[in-house]
């Protein structure tokens, strides 16, 4: 599966395409094999986000899961303040990371 990540215009924070607009939660992205660079590009010229692109991922329990690391990281949130850490719903946080 392919997934769609940007960072919002206005925030900053990262994003990912849910299919209807844009979530600050990664479980919320969908699939967006075929069409995910044509998305990125429209809002990207609509000024919602800036620097989208597709990534690779697989779909598990606790749902979509980045194939790459720096993925999987952005989807948590900041790592220098576990506080304001996006944790997925259920599992280990080092088994959904590594």
């Amino acid at each position: 599966m392919k997934i769609l990540t940007a960072n919002d215009l206005a925030s900053g924070d990262v994003v990912w395409w849910a299919g209807d607009g844009w979530s600050r939660l990664l479980v919320e992205a969908v699939d967006t094999e075929t069409d995910g660079e044509d998305i990125g590009k429209r809002e990207e010229a609509a000024r919602h986000v800036v620097s989208a692109y597709v990534v690779d991922a697989e779909m598990t329990a606790d749902g979509p899961r980045p194939a790459h690391i720096k993925e999987r990281i952005r989807g948590l949130g900041p790592t220098v303040r576990p506080d304001l850490t996006l944790k997925p719903e259920a599992g280990d946080l080092t088994a959904w990371v590594i």
